[in-house]
């Protein structure tokens, strides 16, 4: 028992370090992505059917890394991340996606 107990802990720590981004989770009652969600997991648990990117699209950092963000739904419906023009992307329930901003427009990271 004492060995599964030991197998079990380690396991558990070797996963919190494969998460390497910040978790993040939406204020209440917010239908909108904070741009200070950069770099970071964005948890959707109970979100509105529809959520807002940053109304401008965030330009690179100044080592040229583009905003970026990670949303994983965990549900119970899907939900819809758009801008102001023309991004438009459903997440699922259960599934992950990362969005990056290149300054101009936003792209989805497979």
């Amino acid at each position: 028992m004492m060995g599964f107990l030991a197998l079990l802990a380690i396991l558990l720590a070797q996963m919190n370090t494969l998460q390497n981004r910040p978790i993040v989770h939406l204020q209440v009652n917010h239908d909108a992505i904070d741009i200070s969600c950069n770099g970071k997991m964005l948890e959707l648990i109970n979100a509105p059917t529809i959520l807002h990117l940053p109304v401008s699209a965030p330009t690179p950092d100044p080592q040229n890394g583009p905003w970026s963000v990670e949303i994983r739904n965990l549900g119970p419906h899907a939900v819809t991340v758009i801008d102001k023009a023309t991004f438009a992307q459903q997440i699922l329930p259960g599934e992950t996606i990362q969005i990056e901003s290149n300054g101009k427009m936003y792209l989805v990271q497979r």
